[in-house]
């Protein structure tokens, strides 16, 4: 019985906590784009054109920065 005195309150904090960090991630627009995290992990980053990386390689090593 006396263990439930701990364990009711203890619940109720732990509740409200994460209903706080819901509301504030509500608050701060963490759903606002949901679409899009999905698409960037799918995106490998790599968007220049493949004679870009050629004429990158054909400048001679003096002339690189």
């Amino acid at each position: 019985m006396t263990n439930l005195f701990i364990l009711i309150p203890a619940a109720l904090f732990l509740g409200l906590l994460g209903l706080g960090a819901f509301l504030w991630s509500l608050k701060n627009g963490q759903y606002e784009d949901l679409e899009g995290a999905a698409w960037r992990v799918l995106d490998d980053g790599e968007d220049k054109p493949a004679k870009d990386k050629l004429a990158k390689d054909k400048v001679p090593r003096k002339q690189r920065g």
